[in-house]
This record gives C-alpha cells, structure tokens and sequence, in this order.
C-alpha cells in the first residue's frame, strides 16, 4: 500500500493541477524538508517509547492518513468544477494544501516505520546472530524491490482502464484492509518474541536526570532563605516549576535535534554512513528526470518497463551477492567491494556521455534554459494532454528539450532519431550498478544495526534519513539548474563523482576499523566475536 501510494500521488497531483507539474514539485520540496527537520525527533520519539507503541502509532497513522487522502482526492475529483467557483477557488487551494499536509504526514509516519522495523525490531529479532540479521535484511529487500515494481504496474493498469478517481478508492480500500493484516503481523510477531518487550530506559535515565537538577536547585536557594514564610514557599515552588518546565519544553525539539546530529557524527560508522548519503546525489537512476531524459533519447515506454524490471532484478542480485560476500570476506570488507563493483558499472555511464547520440554540448551553457525563463520572461513549458496510456502506463509523457510532444503527434513533425549507443551504455552502466547499490545499501544498514546502541537506533537513523534527503533534494536541485538535455552529460559526470567520494568516505571508514587485516579477506567467525564487545567494535572482520 505504501509503495502504491507513492507512485500514485505524483499522478494524481500532476492530473489535479491541470497536467502541471507544480503540485508534484511542492510535494515533493515539502516531503524532502521534513524528514531534513524532523528526521532526528521522530528517531528519537522511536527511542523514548516502547516497541509495539510506536509500531502499531505509526502504521495506524501511515495508513490513516492514505486513506483520508485518498478520500479527499476522490471528491476533488468528483466536484473540482464546483469548488473551483466557490470563494474565487480558494476553497480548492485549501483543499491542495490539505491533500499535501496529510500526504506529508503519512510520508513522516511512514520514515517512522522504517525506522522501528528495519532498524530495531530486526536486530531484536535476529538476537546475537550476525547471519540470521544479515538473511532477513536481504529478504527484506528483495520484497522491497518486488513491490516497487508490481505496486506501479497494478495501480498504473486500475487507472489506465478505469480512471483517477477509481485508483484513489482502490488504493484507500487496500490501505484499509492491509493496515489491519499488519496490525495483526505486528502483534504476533511481538507475542513470539518476548525480548521485543524490553527496551533500554532512556526515558527513565533522562526523567533521573531533570528530578535530580531540580534537587539541587530547589536545595540552593532554600539555605540562603530561611525567614520566608512556609506559605510564601509554598505558593511560589510551582510557579518557578510551571514556567522552567514550559521553557524546556519549548527547546527540547532543537536541543534534541542538536543532539540527533552531534551523536550521529560522534558515532564510529559516521563515515560509513555518510558515504550512503552521498550515493543520493545521483540522477543515475530510474527516477523522473532519468526517464524524462530517456524519452528525449527515443526509448519507448515499453523498452523503459523492460530496464526498470531489469533494474529490479540487478538489485535482486545485490541481495544475493550481500549475503554471499559477507560469509566469505566480511560485513565491512563486503561494503568495500561493492563500491569497487559498482564504480567500475558507472565507468559505462561516463563512456556514454562522450559516444555517438550524446547531446552533450560544453558550449552550451547549463543555465540557459532557466535564465531564459528567469530573466527572458520566457513562459514555462506545461504538459500537454497525452492519451492516459502514456500518463499511467509509463508515468511520462514524450519529452524533448523541455517540450512536451504529444503522443499522437505528426511523424513528419517528429525529431529525427538519435543514435542509440550512447543511451544504451548509460542504462547498462546504471542497470549493472545496481548490484553493487544494493549490496553496499545493505553493507552499511547492518553497520548501522550492529554499531549503534539500542537507546540510539531511532535517533541516529531519524538522522540518517535526514541527511539521505538532504543530498536527495541537492540533486534535485541541480537538475533545476541545469534542465536541458545538453546539461545532462554534465550531471552524469557530477553523479559519479558524488558516488566516488561516498565510496572514499567509505573506503576511510574500512581503513580505521580493519587496518592492515582490510584487504586480508578471510571467512569471519561469528562465534568468535566476544559478547561484551563495546558497540564501535562489533563489526571489525
């Protein structure tokens, strides 16, 4: 339900808003913005709770908030005519703001998620296991690539052949029912697995702490003041109490959110965990800007399913690669070598930029095409009204240096084609890449799951998150600046060398934890690694 769901709300953002793509920019702006802000509080609102409330909070919460989106969508869609005349169509902007608000909010709810089951209740689960943790990280990855690919394909038939609308039902009365076959899951797995129920007391530790600082300042000023009298005492103690308490809690969320980024750079994986973040500062992957540039190429959409499914199953191979190498060499020593793997995959890409079909062209500048609409008063491009097959079939419509041809178009008006030497290497460097992706991917959460203590695992990865967005939006942000197709070679170029420094940072990591041992591959021994083992060093073969 949550992969249908973002797929599906782009659509329906850009089918809202007249084929613009305007709403889908500022949801997307306002999703980035707020786990970058708030991915440090919802760690730590992981931290402070128990397992199985924060479980069953966010996913009633996720799911909760699908629906009522969905159910607003589909009276939009319903009386967008009617709305759009009352109060001078004020009535509708609020009900785009509304539909934004609670999309964001399931999107928090969902970061929540993902925190609480990906990156605690699975290493309570797999206990002292290295393996067992490493086996279910890959399977729960394997069903994550499976879902990206047969979620679009339902939700992306049910509207083709039926209509806006129909999808948002369809995916509001999945949401529903599959909220409570995981509700259900959660507390069996919960039942069978009793050490889930205990859970360090940072809660407690932190409570000790105030009651002890207000000890000592209730104590100081009670031995310089002994002629007051008991009644004045008495009336004045909660008042000072009222109002330190409501100043604290007014800067909790930025002491915490502080707190959140100091910890995450203290902790001995930063590096590792730092060079993950740098790999979202690509467009070497099937998102919209890579299909957009793909369609300008000439590929259809039917040759674009094809990559993305081969795609899914490179990443497949990841998984199975992950869990291979680390019996054989190593969790950190696994992470190094899917950086290598996945480095030498991009060299295709960078080959591609300078082959035959290329539009690559240094002299042309990349911020023309913004300071042309900027400072030219040049109109922005819309998105003309292709034939829904086009929209839901393949989520873009035939791009063309930020023109939109429409699918029926005249062949004689129709670009000559480009080679397709060019395009052909930059999807087999970024389908072959994937490999390598999603074995360091998974290198670097067990990292995370193994080096971080329990009372931090929700803090530090909120934070993880966060910076993942932050050069996630970065790169969006460079696509904006440089949107011609001419400009893209560049940003290929940028995205690899991006992707090379995230794997240095890496590379630096291994050398601190291994040392000399880092290129002696040798089969590790789980059962060798001593149980009292501080946190920093329970990853070192």
């Amino acid at each position: 339900g949550d992969r249908m769901w973002h797929f599906a709300v782009s659509v329906f953002l850009v089918e809202l808003y007249g084929n613009s793509l305007l709403l889908t920019a500022v949801y997307g702006l306002v999703v980035a913005g707020s786990v970058l802000l708030l991915g440090a509080l919802i760690g730590d609102w992981v931290d402070k709770n128990s397992r199985l409330k924060v479980a069953q909070t966010s996913l009633i919460v996720q799911n909760s908030s699908v629906i009522l989106c969905g159910v607003i969508l589909m009276i939009i869609f319903l009386f967008k005519t009617q709305l759009l005349t009352l109060y001078h169509g004020w009535l509708l902007t609020l009900c785009y703001i509304l539909v934004i608000t609670i999309a964001n909010i399931a999107n928090l709810a969902s970061t929540a998620t993902a925190i609480t089951i990906q990156r605690d209740w699975i290493v309570v689960v797999a206990g002292e296991d290295r393996s067992k943790l490493a086996d279910m990280n890959a399977t729960i990855r394997r069903i994550d690539q499976l879902t990206n690919i047969l979620a679009p394909m339902a939700v992306g038939q049910i509207m083709t052949f039926g209509s806006p609308m129909i999808g948002c039902g369809f995916i509001s009365g999945w949401n529903l029912m599959s909220m409570c076959v995981e509700y259900l899951l959660l507390w069996k797995v919960y039942q069978k697995t009793p050490t889930l129920a205990r859970k360090s007391a940072k809660v407690e530790a932190s409570e000790l702490k105030q009651l002890n600082v207000k000890k000592e300042s209730d104590t100081k000023p009670a031995e310089g003041v002994q002629l007051i009298i008991e009644k004045d005492v008495a009336g004045f103690e909660p008042q000072q109490e009222k109002e330190v308490g409501c100043a604290a809690r007014i800067a909790e969320p930025f002491i915490t959110f502080r707190d959140g980024w100091v910890a995450y750079y203290n902790q001995p994986v930063f590096l590792a965990g730092m060079g993950l973040a740098f790999l979202y500062m690509t467009v070497l992957g099937f998102d919209c800007i890579t299909t957009g540039y793909a369609y300008t190429q000439g590929l259809s959409g039917s040759v674009l399913s094809l990559l993305m499914g081969a795609s899914a199953i490179t990443g497949i191979m990841g998984t199975v690669a992950f869990t291979w190498l680390r019996r054989k060499c190593g969790l950190i020593r696994t992470g190094l070598i899917s950086g290598v793997a996945q480095l030498a995959c991009l060299i295709l890409c960078v080959i591609s930029v300078f082959m035959p079909g290329s539009p690559m062209d240094l002299t042309v500048s990349p911020f023309a095409d913004i300071s042309a609409r900027l400072f030219e008063n040049e109109p922005l491009p819309t998105i003309a009204s292709p034939e829904p097959e086009m929209i839901f079939a393949t989520g873009m419509p035939n791009v063309l240096n930020g023109s939109i041809i429409p699918a029926n178009s005249d062949p004689e008006m129709s670009p000559e084609p480009v080679p397709l030497i060019s395009v052909s290497l930059l999807f087999a460097g970024v389908i072959a890449a994937r490999v390598g992706l999603w074995s360091f991917d998974l290198t670097v959460t067990q990292l995370l799951q193994e080096n971080v203590i329990e009372s931090e695992r929700g803090i530090i990865n909120g934070v993880q998150n966060s910076m993942n967005y932050l050069l996630d939006l970065l790169h969006f942000i460079m696509v904006i600046l440089a949107p011609n197709p001419e400009a893209f070679g560049l940003l290929v170029l940028i995205s690899v060398s991006f992707v090379a420094m995230g794997h240095i940072m890496y590379f630096r990591f291994a050398q601190k934890s291994l040392g000399k041992q880092l290129f002696v591959c040798h089969t590790p021994d789980p059962k060798a690694a001593p149980d009292s083992s501080p946190p920093g060093n329970t990853s070192t073969v």
